[in-house]
């Protein structure tokens, strides 16, 4: 507790130059007493306890009686300081500099910003909460040329010895311009300072007429909530909801609900429409809303705003200043609106593919000429992957991936090959194989015949002696199936220009050393009649022929894996299934509510990352439709899994490992399950993240809620879980499988499941993705040719140059470097990441002290699970892990540095 103390500011107001409450009171009542024949020795200074349970209206009680118990008939007066940090832009255009001349000017003829303090408790006299006096920021206008980061500014209240504790600020901005606020604190009452992070753009008064309102870091239930904040916690709520009309203005800070109605352009041409996702045609999750005009050509499709201009998502979702200039925005619109534009001006005219592997290299050695026109010097000054300009020439020169830094070569191997299913960039596809021949799930009469093309003679020789059923028994093989993903979508992707696809299974053996060993992949097409040959199986190679032959079948299982990954795994599973959450969050519980204030972390930036990949990368002819093989059927492959696959109750990783077959529950394991691969880098590592959220988040949950009764009788909690539900994922909210919300290890549940999703389980699938897939050939976005049987009129050129042929399949060059440049920039990390175990103000968050001490331990033990994984990554033992030239598993490695580094668990999706 006194670390806690220490921490939590106690020791700094001691220190500071403005004496404190009980200093000021006593000065004050020792001249009343004076005056009385009162001993001011009489008057006891309290402090009050962050115990669960005494503080509210109880402890200010206490203090109240206690420093005016000696003087009962009389009130005084004394003065209060706010401290007041407001951080700066670190760069200033003109517009900027001019603007801040007007704001001191205004403020120096008194359109000044005015706060003032409201009290926990009400006034008996007016039944309405206690009030300070109105105080303005002192020194705005002669701040103004201060260029620190972050300029503090004070303001001084009076107030009654009877006020209590302040647990809201009013503020309004009567300047021009909003203003980031980053904190406040008050010094001078008997507690000690009271906090107030903010971290929030405050409007002028002439863009949001109201007064913005901050709580304290005090949390509170809604039927804890102080009398004196009662109106004012549902009057904030109220606002964040807007009433679902109109247009949003970029200033607004208002959360609702929309569907997936602004992916398309219709007005562009047929080319440009896409269906809308939401609803009961296309089940999807629901996006934020921005209430723009429809289309002209379709009343149901929304208007788009196009790159440049931004789209709307509430004002402190968007990205701060750093994250804007450096990695995130800064350098994705440089890739989009600059650097693609010039690559397609320099390649489309000859969209040559690579001659040789030799091509591919020499992006990352010799790097591309660009055509660069003075239209471009922009470039010279972007954040671009090492960009280096020549005269009127540009030279994009890639970092060389880190699938070639220890062996340029291992991305041929098969054993490489099978230990990015475990340990890559898309380790959550792999299943226990139970049945054989594996079976579909897809509808025969829609579909046709969906047997399987494997038979037991295909794998018999890869079993070590093992008849196949002894191999399903003794849990020796797996299988990462993409049948039913794709099939349904098959004739549409391979009627499209230089788009070509399979429906893949690839079939793993488990061998003894504890890694894995493909044996067979099944390629399969849609039947197209009795004769049709719509399957194939392809085995280990056993001459030159056949090594290229596989070698093709894995780069389409890759590419298959590649779009998984992106539109299921990545985009849907954590992106767009979080959104409903954190809407319903900002609209349902109040900044005081303790659970908003543990999540809050966790939902930093999602919002305005998915309102960029809507307008960018998932849009009609976006990243994703250029990169990837489905192309304009990207999405509605990512909605088909949302309606047959995701379910809420299976994303934690306990129940996902088990599903997938690759776990199985015990009891006497540390984590209730044993993994059936030992050495799964993704799942074991995982597992030490997954402990450590839960224990954490167990002891956050029972500190608030000790019984169900609590839970179930939170009016704000179960409005929140009932719109993400609900509204959020509307099209299948009558799902039996969603978790009900009735105990708190319900909750437990819920929150570790949210925590997990935007946390590691995000890390996990996005930063290795330059890593692994900058080098082309070892991921493969897309696919432009299938395979020749022999007799096909392509077969004689895949035998005389099966290199060619096989080059001739990947990406094209300008596919291949645009796809590039984006996965480097979503793969970055940015300077102000904030990595799990970090919160911002550590100390203040919360005003629970045992919560900051518990927040403490829970930072402890992920440093020590930093340290765990760096000793399994050298564990020889571990082969996927470890070992000539096999890259060790860091992407669930807790912390890293700026860039693109193959590691690092940020608190939230802000990339």
């Amino acid at each position: 507790m006194s670390l806690a103390k220490e921490i939590m500011g106690y020791s700094v107001i001691e220190r500071s130059s403005f004496v404190s409450t009980s200093k000021v009171i006593l000065s004050h009542n020792r001249q009343a007493k004076q005056k009385l024949g009162v001993n001011p020795a009489l008057i006891h200074q309290r402090r009050v306890s962050l115990r669960k349970g005494s503080g509210g209206p109880a402890a200010v009680a206490a203090i109240s009686e206690d420093l005016v118990k000696a003087v009962p008939e009389s009130v005084v007066k004394f003065k209060v300081r706010a401290v007041v940090t407001v951080r700066q832009k670190s760069k200033e255009d003109l517009k900027d500099t001019i603007a801040k001349h007007w704001d001191a000017l205004a403020d120096r003829i008194g359109r000044n910003v005015v706060l003032q303090l409201v009290s926990t408790e009400i006034d008996p006299k007016t039944r309405a909460p206690k009030k300070s006096n109105e105080a303005v920021l002192k020194d705005w206008s002669k701040k103004t040329q201060v260029k620190a980061e972050r300029v503090h500014y004070t303001a001084e209240f009076t107030v009654d010895s009877n006020f209590g504790i302040p647990g809201a600020i009013t503020m309004t901005n009567k300047h021009r311009n909003e203003f980031f606020l980053e904190s406040m604190t008050i010094e001078g009452f008997a507690c000690g300072p009271v906090h107030f992070p903010c971290n929030s753009w405050v409007q002028s008064k002439k863009d949001h007429p109201g007064k913005r309102i901050f709580f304290s870091n005090k949390p509170y239930l809604p039927s804890e909530t102080p009398a004196g904040l009662k109106a004012m916690r549902e009057e904030e709520l109220r606002y964040l909801r807007g009433d679902g009309k109109g247009e949003r203005k970029l200033s607004d800070r208002i959360y609702d609900f929309d569907i997936y109605n602004d992916l398309g352009n219709p007005d562009k041409g047929i080319d440009f429409a896409r269906p809308t996702l939401g609803g009961s045609k296309i089940p999807y999750p629901r996006r934020c809303r921005t209430g723009r005009a429809p289309t002209y050509t379709d009343i149901n499709a929304e208007s788009r705003v196009e790159k440049p201009l931004p789209m709307y998502v509430p004002r402190d979702e968007q990205f701060e200043e750093s994250k804007q200039d450096t990695f995130s925005t800064g350098r994705l619109k440089a890739v989009l609106h600059n650097l693609i534009p010039s690559l397609k001006a320099s390649l489309s005219a000859n969209n040559h593919d690579f001659n040789g592997f030799s091509d591919i290299d020499s992006l990352y050695k010799e790097g591309l000429l660009l055509k660069v026109g003075l239209q471009d010097e922009l470039l010279k000054k972007l954040p671009l992957p090492k960009v280096v300009q020549e005269s009127s020439q540009g030279l994009l020169k890639y970092d060389t991936p880190k699938i070639l830094s220890k062996d340029r070569f291992a991305w041929i191997r098969d054993d490489e090959f099978a230990r990015q299913a475990i340990a890559g960039v898309n380790p959550v596809n792999i299943e226990r194989l139970t049945v054989f021949p594996p079976k579909s799930n897809l509808d025969p009469e829609v579909y046709g015949p969906l047997e399987s093309a494997l038979k037991e003679e295909h794998i018999l020789g890869h079993l070590n002696g093992m008849s196949v059923q002894q191999a399903i028994d003794e849990n020796k093989l797996f299988i990462v199936d993409y049948h039913d993903a794709y099939l349904p979508f098959l004739d549409r992707i391979n009627a499209l220009d230089g788009r070509k696809a399979y429906a893949t299974r690839t079939i793993y053996f488990l061998t003894s050393r504890g890694t894995l060993k493909p044996i067979a992949i099944e390629l399969s097409l849609p039947p197209q009649g009795p004769s049709s040959r719509s399957k194939r199986v392809v085995t280990p190679p056993v001459d030159a022929t056949s090594n290229w032959m596989w070698q093709l079948a894995k780069a389409h299982v890759n590419s298959n894996c590649a779009g998984v990954h992106q539109l299921v795994n990545h985009w849907l599973r954590t992106h767009a299934c979080m959104e409903p959450f954190i809407l319903a969050a900002h609209r349902q519980m109040s900044a005081m509510h303790p659970i908003f204030k543990l999540l809050d972390p966790h939902m930093r930036y999602t919002l305005e990352i998915n309102a960029l990949a809507r307008q960018s990368l998932i849009s009609a002819d976006g990243v994703i439709e250029s990169c990837f093989t489905p192309g304009r059927y990207c999405m509605e492959i990512s909605a088909a899994a949302y309606t047959n696959f995701w379910r809420f109750d299976k994303e934690d990783l306990p129940s996902d490992l088990i599903r997938r077959g690759v776990a199985v529950p015990d009891s006497t394991q540390p984590h209730g399950l044993r993994l059936l691969i030992e050495d799964y880098p993704y799942a074991s590592d995982g597992l030490l993240i997954w402990s450590a959220l839960e224990n954490w988040v167990r002891s956050y949950v029972n500190y608030y809620y000790p019984t169900p009764a609590v839970v179930c009788n939170d009016q704000e909690l179960q409005a929140w879980y009932t719109e993400s539900v609900n509204v959020g994922h509307a099209d299948i909210r009558h799902a039996d499988w969603w978790p009900k919300l009735a105990s708190p290890e319900d909750l437990v549940s819920i929150l570790t499941k949210i925590i997990w999703l935007a946390s590691a389980q995000h890390a996990a699938l996005n930063f290795g993705q330059y890593p692994y897939g900058g080098f082309v050939p070892n991921r493969p976005p897309l696919m432009r040719r299938l395979i020749p049987f022999e007799g096909d009129p392509e077969y004689t050129n895949f035998v005389s140059d099966p290199q060619k042929y096989y080059l001739s399949a990947l990406p094209s060059l300008l596919q291949a470097t645009k796809f590039m440049a984006v996965v480097d920039t979503l793969s970055t990390h940015s300077p102000d990441e904030e990595y799990i175990g970090e919160r911002q103000q550590p100390s203040i968050w919360t005003g629970d002290a045992e919560i900051v001490e518990a927040f403490y331990e829970f930072s402890a033990e992920i440093r020590q699970i930093e340290k765990e994984i760096e000793r399994r990554n050298n564990d020889p033992t571990l082969r996927n892990r470890c070992g000539a030239g096999v890259l060790p598993y860091e992407l669930l490695a807790p912390s890293s540095e700026p860039g693109v580094t193959c590691r690092g668990v940020p608190n939230s999706i802000s990339i």
